[in-house]
């Protein structure tokens, strides 16, 4: 799929409109780093990826997305509903009884556009490598993209999947960590700190990318695609992607107090100030 730029910009206001109002009708969600990977959900399926509509779990001949982090699912499904795989009115079921839409990713109720269910943290590497190597092994062109948490590095089993893709040359795979220093007991770096983190990742063999304006759409689309372009040489990529947690609302910016708390009814209007409607809201 392709849309242009502009259009991406005022797609991210609207996705942040959709996080913000689905989290505050429930009263129950993970708002800032879903706010805070806006920017790269809107660039990977709106400039991209390749993928087709409508929806199977097969994705045979096309690329795939696994979201390893599943507590950002309210930037996933908004995502998914505004590039049509299913309709945005559904939006308005997040996380109600019998919705599609639980608070982690599901596939059981069979939401277009989720292949695994997530929530789980440290799993998914594991199942991005293992799609790409069924890639591989069927000559499909298709390229395999990951999502995870900074605060779900300190997963061994992440270390795993990571020595296993560089040793059986998972080349056709794009891992991208959001890196916003932040998860919920505080600052990574005060939890466990993940120290050199684009050092750590050659040192498993990896190629690492690293982008520091991880908020700027075009930055995102620009190492976005600069990794695709090295895919096929006989490593897997990883990009370290700095993000703000919350951004796009200033209270919500600079803490993690906002990992998984809803806001209430004066601070969802701030905060929908600060994000004007472009596309139309649920």
């Amino acid at each position: 799929m392709s849309t242009n730029t502009e259009a991406l910009k005022q797609l991210t206001t609207q996705i942040r409109r959709d996080i913000l109002r689905m989290v505050h009708a429930v009263n129950s969600g993970h708002p800032g780093g879903s706010l805070g990977c806006v920017e790269y959900f809107t660039a990977l399926y709106g400039k991209v990826m390749n993928y087709n509509l409508p929806f199977t779990m097969e994705g045979k001949n096309e690329d795939l997305f696994f979201l390893s982090n599943g507590h950002i699912s309210p930037v996933y499904y908004s995502t998914l509903a505004r590039f049509n795989f299913f309709p945005v009115e559904e939006l308005a079921t997040f996380r109600k009884l019998n919705s599609r839409l639980q608070g982690h990713p599901t596939t059981h109720d069979h939401l277009p556009g989720v292949r695994i269910a997530s929530g789980s943290l440290g799993q998914g590497l594991s199942v991005a490598v293992g799609a790409a190597l069924g890639k591989k092994l069927d000559s499909d062109k298709g390229l395999v993209f990951s999502l995870h948490g900074d605060g779900e590095l300190q997963e061994g089993q992440i270390w795993e999947a990571l020595m296993f893709a560089a040793h059986n040359k998972v080349d056709n795979l794009i891992a991208t960590i959001d890196f916003n220093n932040r998860q919920i007991d505080g600052d990574v770096e005060q939890v466990l700190s993940l120290g050199n983190l684009s050092e750590k990742l050659k040192a498993f063999g990896w190629e690492v990318l690293e982008e520091k304006n991880g908020n700027d759409l075009e930055a995102v689309i620009t190492i976005l695609e600069k990794a695709k372009s090295m895919t096929g040489n006989g490593k897997p990529i990883a990009i370290v992607l700095h993000t703000e947690m919350g951004n796009g609302v200033d209270f919500m910016m600079g803490t993690h107090a906002w990992h998984g708390k809803a806001p209430n009814d004066d601070q969802l209007a701030k905060a929908l100030e600060q994000n004007p409607e472009t596309v139309g809201d649920y």
